[in-house]
């Protein structure tokens, strides 16, 4: 049972962050309470909402001397549970949103300072302003954060070039637990002297400490970029694609997204502003692109005529315009949401070596079709990196709650296929709630109890996101 919360904490709360910024009124609070999918709820004390790195310490420091749980949000974009509170209403929500100013941008360094509550879409636009490249992408780079990014090690459409959101970051300052700062903002590309902390924080979703302001790296802007839909056969075509592109273009390759035929018709039936990519259907699609600081063109065509000649694919189109890049994008950015158009879904974000992507998906489907008879399997998602959202949309004309209710049926016969071919049940959405008890049976108990002893280090008291990520 949580402790529930002192009585005049709303008052010294107030008094740190002003009366305004302390929100406990169960209408306002509402949008806090749930996350996109509907799965998670809680309840909370209250909605604390600091300005400042020192306000962020000031608060932790009352609630490690009051025992209060707190629970780290940013954009409230998470899909496993991270950033809800429990049901007890013991909890309070320390949301960092107010906290989205940019405190630097260096050009010789290619870096700049950012607080965790700017919105992702702010930071392209900063980088973009100063002629720079922030390549960190989501769907909901619009709403999510910085903050949230780095505390769950987001992935999204860029990591193939540039790598997950940790390997974005040269320094973070983290409020810990005790309300003490750890000022790590460093700048530097070489520095031995110490752990490298910054990584214990990125991706442990605010159970160690509270990320309050990071130093981003930035990159040349591309000069040019083609994007390119092409459809093709199968998986293996397109794994068969994807190394013929690294052969030709190297690291100027920066996407390579896996779409299936059933994604491209939900989304021609639910999405608005939506058509057919290419003239003729095809069984699967690849969403490419290759940007480069030279012309990229030529590298695509050249990419695109050898791999008809070696019978890869067998229809692509160039993007002619800006335009209808964009319309390209569209159709893979709404593979997530269309899917809650034809019923229940019962999501899977997994890894696998690159090399077996095409068996993963393979096995899966007979698996699940053996299981789930009707079921309709939706894997999409960047087979550059290995990372397949492997979704699986009910039977037509089922009942959603009861195919929802073999959710952990369908987990079981997916993760077990993931792990035999050296896999990770959680590739870039996090483990939060949805995926904290399924740990122990995929994770090396040495790992676990390492990760415990961390845990137990800087947050004695384990009032930092209480009950997620680490299974008890």
């Amino acid at each position: 049972m949580l402790d529930e919360p002192d009585t005049s904490l709303h008052a010294r709360l107030a008094t740190i962050v002003g009366e305004k910024n302390v929100i406990s009124h169960a209408p306002d609070m509402a949008a806090y309470l749930a996350e996109p999918r509907d799965l998670f709820h809680g309840a909370a004390a209250f909605v604390v909402r600091p300005g400042s790195t020192a306000e962020v310490a000031a608060v932790l420091r009352l609630c490690n001397e009051t025992n209060t749980k707190i629970v780290p949000q940013g954009g409230n974009t998470g899909l496993v549970g991270g950033q809800v509170p429990d049901s007890s209403g013991a909890q309070i929500i320390l949301s960092l949103t107010r906290m989205d100013r940019l405190r630097e941008l260096e050009l010789p360094s290619n870096t700049m300072i950012v607080e965790a509550g700017m919105t992702l879409l702010r930071a392209q636009d900063l980088a973009e302003q100063a002629d720079r490249l922030f390549p960190l992408s989501l769907a909901s780079e619009g709403s999510c954060t910085i903050g949230g990014n780095l505390s769950t090690n987001a992935g999204g459409t860029a990591v193939l070039a540039y790598g997950n959101a940790r390997d974005l970051v040269q320094g973070l300052e983290v409020v810990l637990a005790d309300g003490r700062v750890l000022n790590n903002l460093s700048k530097l590309k070489k520095d031995n002297t110490g752990y490298d902390l910054k990584h214990l924080f990125m991706g442990s979703e605010g159970t160690l400490g509270i990320i309050t302001a990071a130093v981003l790296k930035l990159y040349p802007r591309p000069r040019s970029t083609e994007t390119a839909f092409i459809g093709l056969q199968s998986p293996q075509r397109a794994l068969d694609l994807f190394l013929l592109a690294q052969s030709q273009a190297g690291q100027d390759v920066k996407t390579f997204e896996l779409v299936p035929r059933i994604g491209i018709d939900f989304a021609l039936k639910h999405g608005a502003n939506t058509r057919e990519p290419l003239a003729s259907r095809h069984d699967w699609y690849v969403l490419i692109e290759i940007a480069s600081q030279a012309e990229a063109s030529a590298r695509m065509l050249g990419l695109l005529e050898e791999a008809f000649a070696q019978g890869l694919i067998e229809n692509a189109t160039l993007a002619a315009s800006l335009e209808q890049a964009r319309d390209f994008w569209r159709l893979r950015e709404l593979m997530s949401d269309v899917q809650k158009l034809e019923g229940g879904s019962i999501k899977h974000d997994v890894s696998v070596p690159v090399a077996r992507v095409p068996d993963f998906i393979a096995a899966a489907g007979a698996a699940v079709a053996k299981a789930m008879p009707g079921a309709r399997p939706v894997p999409f998602g960047h087979l550059g990196d290995g990372n397949i959202h492997y979704n699986i949309s009910q039977p037509v004309g089922a009942d959603k709650q009861a195919f929802l209710a073999r959710w952990d049926e369908a987990n079981s016969i997916v993760h077990a296929i993931v792990v035999q071919m050296g896999g990770s049940i959680s590739a870039e959405h996090g483990i939060g709630v949805l995926k904290r008890d399924l740990l122990p049976g995929v994770k090396d108990a040495v790992s676990l109890d390492v990760m415990r002893a961390i845990k137990k280090a800087l947050d004695p008291k384990g009032i930092l996101n209480p009950g997620k990520f680490l299974p008890d």
